[in-house]
């Protein structure tokens, strides 16, 4: 059976030696997080993800969620899990300290969050929508909102869910039906139906706590008519307890590919009474901080599910036997050499770790932008972490479970006829794994976003928050005496990076299908020149250690060798993608709808 182990080297190399999270901390007045305070919540974390969370991930997959007359009940041993994890105080770790949380950062949190994930992803997706509905309350809510729902949210009594999506209409959330009637008593009439609604129902907490699109009878046509309510599964009492039931039920599970112990639920809201959140009208606003927490969340699940896949890949890949090396046996008294010694094998094996390890770096540069924009007191360091992080979402998202699918892939081949059965897990990753490319808006949409919103709609202001960041990196490591050339090579990306944005905004001003059809292909060109940054930034610091001395000398030749092979052998693909989306849109439109 598959396990796995938290990469508590690669993170803390990650935290200390790449971005120095411990001065970070310091400097936002985060007291708490001292280096032995975090180093502690690493390693307790390990252990929950690998001795709790891992051993349910197979078995919660082949039972699955069950329903009975709108009754969810989860697999064996995932209520109990979550309770572990309410009483251990992780949900709460990064919550406000006046709703009952520990105030530690948010940065802290996703680290945590990535060794949940990658133990068991569907169970992790629970406490992930809560934290997601609480950020929007906190960030929306009335002071009365915010009393009521935090105090519960927060340290894990109920949890809550995101109700975006409906049987026709899925990104076009203009097209929305579920209505919302006013009644004396200000609150709203809540009807209509919600699918694909992840965690929607189950048994892991005493209430849910459901945010909901809805609009108005008088609500202007599209997205400008969009309201946002809380729908608790149960309306809160006089004390803030759990009272009456709500007229929401689930009406089904979704039979889905994977994360089948994940609740998919259909929802109906049927006179259900919801509670406005934030303007009317303004609804979707509001959603964005929901639905841009769980972007983050998801492109992490393609680093998850591609760690955990590597993980078991390379223990087989170094005892499985097959063939010899073809320069001679490697292990002469075998009767073959493991698979690790053939070039093949270690081309996918390197290709798993670079996206792993860089994605991991990507993950926590955003995280270090989090804990910039909620706690820095300048405001200069805000504003330029909010637009970072404006136009790294969607690449995080895409690019992430796009090279996440990728690796999980390899991770499968690795295996060989053993990977495609069940007992080994990677049939079980590839499953859950592809959902990622889907949900949270599609990889086309967030590259629509990346490109057409938060690139040239800003003028290219988010993109240079970001580029002049790799400038800067260029500038100061121009003429490093062992990665000068690389140096050199991401300088000149960053550059072309700019010019390319350029070149497709004059051209979308002739047709604006142009946007469209160079999007994808923009967006993965720029994950693989923000990868190289990140890369770039981990060789440094890993070079400037073995300058230094250290006893660790494998770790680090070890990244120095893997951030070469990035650029050598996977970099090169940017090249391919400038080549696609400079083909333009005819390419794509000129044949008719009849001619398919």
């Amino acid at each position: 059976m598959p396990t796995y182990k938290a990469p508590l080297r690669d993170m803390r190399f990650v935290m200390d030696e790449v971005f120095d999270f411990a001065t970070g901390y310091e400097t936002h007045g985060l007291t708490d997080a001292t280096p032995d305070m975090v180093s502690a919540i690493l390693e307790e974390s390990a252990k929950f993800a690998g001795e709790v969370l891992a051993p349910l991930n197979r078995s919660g997959d082949e039972e699955g969620c069950h329903i009975d007359d709108g009754v969810v009940t989860t697999p064996k041993g995932f209520k109990e899990a979550y309770q572990q994890y309410v009483d251990n105080g992780w949900g709460s770790m990064t919550g406000p300290v006046e709703y009952g949380g520990q105030g530690l950062p948010a940065s802290l949190g996703l680290v945590v969050a990535e060794m949940t994930a990658s133990a068991n992803y569907a169970w992790s997706m629970y406490p992930g929508l809560s934290q997601g509905c609480s950020a929007a309350i906190r960030a929306h809510g009335s002071p009365e909102q915010k009393e009521l729902y935090l105090n519960k949210l927060v340290p894990g009594t109920w949890t809550g869910s995101m109700c975006l999506t409906e049987p026709h209409c899925g990104t076009d959330l203009g097209l929305t039906k579920t209505r919302a009637v006013p009644r004396e008593d200000g609150t709203y009439e809540i009807t209509g139906t919600k699918i694909f609604i992840s965690c929607g129902e189950h048994d892991f907490a005493e209430n849910i706590v459901h945010l909901v699109l809805a609009k108005l009878p008088d609500a202007p046509a599209g997205t400008k008519g969009i309201s946002l309510f809380i729908v608790p599964k149960f309306l809160p009492d006089a004390n803030g307890e759990v009272g009456g039931r709500n007229g929401v039920k689930c009406g089904s599970l979704e039979h889905k590919m994977g994360i089948k112990a994940s609740a998919t639920c259909v929802l109906n809201f049927d006179g259900a009474t919801g509670f406005l959140i934030g303007e009317i009208n303004k609804g979707l606003n509001c959603m964005f901080t929901m639905m841009n927490h769980a972007r983050l969340g998801t492109g992490m699940q393609g680093l998850c599910h591609g760690e955990a896949s590597y993980q078991s890949a390379i223990a087989y890949a170094k005892d499985r036997l097959q063939m010899r090396a073809l320069s001679g046996p490697a292990a002469p008294d075998k009767p073959a050499d493991p698979i690790i010694v053939h070039p093949d094998v270690r081309r996918m094996l390197l290709t798993m770790k670079a996206f792993n390890e860089g994605n991991r770096a990507l993950s926590y540069y955003t995280a270090q932008l989090l804990d910039k924009a909620h706690y820095s007191k300048d405001e200069s360091v805000r504003a330029n972490a909010e637009d970072q992080l404006a136009f790294l979402t969607p690449i995080c998202k895409a690019f992430m479970t796009e090279t996440g699918l990728e690796v999980t892939n390899h991770g499968m081949q690795i295996f060989g006829g053993h990977g495609y059965i069940r007992e080994w897990g990677q049939e079980q990753q590839m499953r859950d794994c592809r959902i990622g490319l889907i949900y949270e808006g599609t990889n086309g949409i967030q590259a629509l976003d990346l490109l057409g919103r938060k690139v040239l709609m800003s003028q290219g202001k988010m993109q240079r928050a970001f580029t002049k960041e790799v400038h800067q990196f260029c500038q100061a490591n121009e003429g490093h005496a062992t990665l000068g050339e690389y140096v050199t090579k991401l300088n000149k990306l960053n550059a072309e990076w700019g010019e390319l944005t350029q070149k497709i905004a004059m051209r979308s001003m002739q047709n604006r299908e142009e946007v469209g059809a160079a999007a994808m292909d923009f967006l993965m060109y720029s994950g693989y020149v923000t990868l190289a940054f990140f890369w770039l930034k981990m060789a440094v610091a890993a070079q400037a250690t073995l300058d230094a001395g250290t006893s660790e000398e494998d770790f680090y030749k070890a990244k120095l060798a893997t951030q070469e092979f990035y650029f050598k052998r996977l970099l090169p693909r940017a090249r391919a993608h400038v080549e696609a989306l400079e083909a333009g849109a005819d390419s794509l439109m000129q044949m008719t709808a009849e001619q398919f």
